[in-house]
């Protein structure tokens, strides 16, 4: 058994693509591998930003041999049908079979395949998985056709201790004798493969050979690359934590920005630089968005948990003077930024946010949908209505905040960090003198972005984000553009979430669908369906709650009585169906409602009529259906009852009753007896079954 030692060298990939490309080379070489019959162990794959390698463990030296059969025509066929099937195997007449079977005597061919030696499948595997791999973006160079995210530089292709045969054809032309004015250039027909690479593009350029990949992880390390993005990000993070720590700082919870330094590096080397003085008056959001989009800088933190005066950096290299010079050259680069920064900041407090709304009359919220300022004017309206449902929410707080809360959209500090929209409003609403539940409302009403995002819960700040995100959505409803699959360019699903959080983490009682249609009501020109929107939310729910062990068929059975649109209401009654089904009454009487909705339905089809309707007791022959009727109505008063006053621990006890009853029933009474007018009125008995447990949830929509 052998390995197989593959790195592709380039120009530097984005480091957001390099996990993705690597794990997609993976697949695209162990499939080949599976496909023409070389079984192997493990295959893993590392990336820098200038290469990308896969070890495949445990490979075979050649491929198996192999039989194969293919069945012909009747051995006394046609001469002409005979000769074609020999053609097609390349065999003769006397090197195939004749078998009996229950057609007569057939032809068959019985073909031995001698496996290749896997030296010599290898190199045009390896050429096909690079070619195939596919990047957001690509690129070509020189006169190649062969497009790559960036220029490959060279091919280590190593299997069993020696570099494989062969390389990457990526041009049609190589210029042998280039001419005076092609002195400079030159064109190769293809990547070569070899057991040669290099290290650090600076501190150890020099190539050198490898033979397997223990020597090749060894060699690269001793020529300053660390192979391993986890070990890279654990070194940046274990030296920025010692330095800050001897500071008595503390380095800011980032795990984005170190994956993606941990990209942009090969020999990583951690420093700390100065926040000049006269910038510690910017918020902290704008300090870190600063360093944090522009330069990869990574924040510090003091003991009371403030941003500190201080950034940590990663080099991608050593030098003499222990990094004085790189820390001085980025302290220039950040004081530059942060200058623009506070130049913003001093600009846009020049104008109230309350006389930058009428400039959102100029931003497209979209083509079909208007703009900024008249969504906006749409969640002021909507928001008022929400407020009802929102405990001590203040309805004046709640239009002021909705009137302000994308102001700061037009400002520059927004204009140059995107990221920071909401929470620069909030700053400047508190400059202009406005109120903390207003100001925290323009920050909060974007939230939750997403599953681990703070969910609001000041009631201004729920009310407005509800009432953003609900306007989105019946907008983009009205006008058809819904997601599709995984296409969801207006993260619509995200905002779905986002109005479930909202509801459920607050226990507001929230009737969606009044919402969704004093929504729509808005948008004159335009019509959304909101049972279709109310189905969307369910699934979303679904999605949501599967964390937390909620199964999907228990949202689908209280969903499914009436569009249940109050999800406090939806959820407790999904929490007392789960328990109830965890029991064992509950787990007997599901099969026992499986047995009668079944017999029902067959029975339906067979009749081609409904059974639906009271039974007559006058009717009832055996004591046991006397008995089932009486358990019956007494369930469904209680059961009525009890979901009318929404307790529905109390309507799952009072189905309880009907698991004796049931089972009973079962055991001693025949349904479809020959006499008709009993055999349909037992049938409407077990139709009572079925109603009465849907009172509370459609146990036809629950599994098991």
């Amino acid at each position: 058994m052998a390995e197989l030692l593959l790195e592709i060298m380039s120009e530097e990939i984005p480091a957001g693509m390099q996990r993705r490309a690597a794990e997609d080379l993976r697949r695209l070489v162990t499939d080949g591998l599976t496909a023409v019959g070389l079984d192997h162990d493990k295959a893993e794959v590392y990336w820098t930003p200038r290469r990308l390698a896969l070890v495949v463990d445990d490979l075979p030296s050649r491929q198996p041999d192999m039989t194969e059969e293919r069945k012909g025509p009747r051995a006394d066929a046609p001469a002409q049908a005979i000769e074609g099937f020999l053609g097609s195997v390349g065999l003769t007449r006397d090197q195939v079979e004749e078998r009996e079977t229950d057609k007569g005597a057939v032809l068959y061919a019985v073909i031995e395949n001698k496996g290749e030696a896997t030296a010599e499948i290898l190199p045009a595997l390896v050429a096909e998985a690079i070619g195939k791999l596919s990047w957001p973006k690509s690129m070509r160079w020189g006169t190649t056709f062969f497009r790559w995210v960036r220029p490959i530089r060279s091919i280590l292709c190593v299997f069993d201790g020696r570099p494989l045969e062969g390389g990457l054809r990526i041009a049609d032309v190589e210029v042998v004798d280039p001419s005076p004015e092609q002195k400079d250039y030159k064109v190769v027909e293809s990547v070569r493969f070899s057991n040669e690479t290099q290290g650090h593009p600076f501190l150890a350029p020099k190539e050198f050979k490898v033979e397997d990949f223990a020597d090749y992880k060894a060699k690269l390390r001793k020529a300053k690359v660390v192979l391993d993005a986890g070990d890279r990000r654990a070194k940046i993070e274990r030296g920025l934590e010692k330095l800050a720590k001897a500071e008595g700082l503390t380095l800011k919870d980032d795990p984005a920005l170190l994956d993606e330094v941990a990209g942009l590096v090969e020999w990583p080397v951690v420093h700390l630089g100065v926040i000049d003085e006269e910038f510690t008056e910017l918020p902290p959001e704008v300090l870190t968005a600063s360093m944090r989009s522009h330069q990869r800088y990574f924040s510090l933190l003091d003991a009371e948990g403030a941003l500190a005066s201080r950034f940590g950096l990663v080099a991608n290299m050593t030098t003499r003077d222990k990094g004085r010079a790189i820390v001085a050259g980025n302290e220039r680069v950040l004081r530059a930024r942060l200058a623009d920064a506070k130049f913003f900041w001093d600009q846009d407090q020049k104008v109230p946010l309350a006389e930058r709304a009428s400039a959102l009359k100029g931003m497209v919220f979209h083509a079909k949908l208007g703009s900024l300022d008249e969504k906006m004017s749409r969640v002021w309206e909507l928001a008022d209505e929400i407020a009802d449902h929102v405990p001590d929410a203040v309805k004046e707080s709640v239009s002021h905040a909705a009137r302000l809360a994308k102001a700061d959209l037009v400002t520059g500090m927004v204009g140059e960090f995107p990221e920071l929209q909401g929470v620069m409003g909030r700053y400047y609403a508190l400059g202009d003198g406005e109120s903390e539940d207003v100001a925290d409302a323009i920050a909060e009403h974007y939230s939750p972005r997403g599953p681990r995002d703070r969910c609001p819960t000041a009631p201004v700040s729920v009310t407005l984000a509800l009432a953003d995100k609900i306007d989105t959505l019946v907008g983009f409803w009205a006008i058809d553009e819904r997601p599709t699959g995984s296409r969801d360019p207006y993260a619509l699903r995200r905002a779905a979430l986002g109005v479930i959080r909202l509801i459920v983490e607050n226990g507001l009682r929230v009737p969606l669908l009044s919402v969704f249609a004093a929504a729509n009501a808005l948008y004159h020109d335009h019509d959304c369906d909101g049972g279709d929107l109310l189905s969307f939310f369910a699934d979303r729910l679904k999605v949501h709650l599967r964390e937390q062990g909620v199964r999907h068929d228990l949202i689908s059975a209280a969903f499914a009585l009436t569009q249940e649109d109050d999800l406090v209401r939806l959820l407790a009654r999904v929490e007392a169906l789960q328990r109830f089904l965890d029991s064992e009454d509950g787990a007997n009487l599901l099969v026992a409602y499986k047995r009668a909705a079944n017999i029902v339905a067959i029975e339906e089809k067979k009749d081609g009529v409904t059974h639906d309707g009271a039974p007559d007791s006058a009717a009832f022959e055996a004591k046991e259906e006397s008995a089932l009727a009486e358990a019956l109505h007494a369930a469904a008063s209680r059961a009525g009852a009890a979901v009318e006053g929404e307790d529905f621990a109390a309507a799952m006890a009072a189905l309880a009753i009907l698991r004796r009853p049931v089972d009973v029933f079962f055991d001693e009474v025949t349904v479809n007896t020959d006499e008709p007018a009993l055999r349909a009125n037992r049938l409407r008995l077990l139709s009572e079954i079925r109603a009465t447990m849907n009172q509370v949830a459609d146990f036809g929509e629950i599994e098991g």
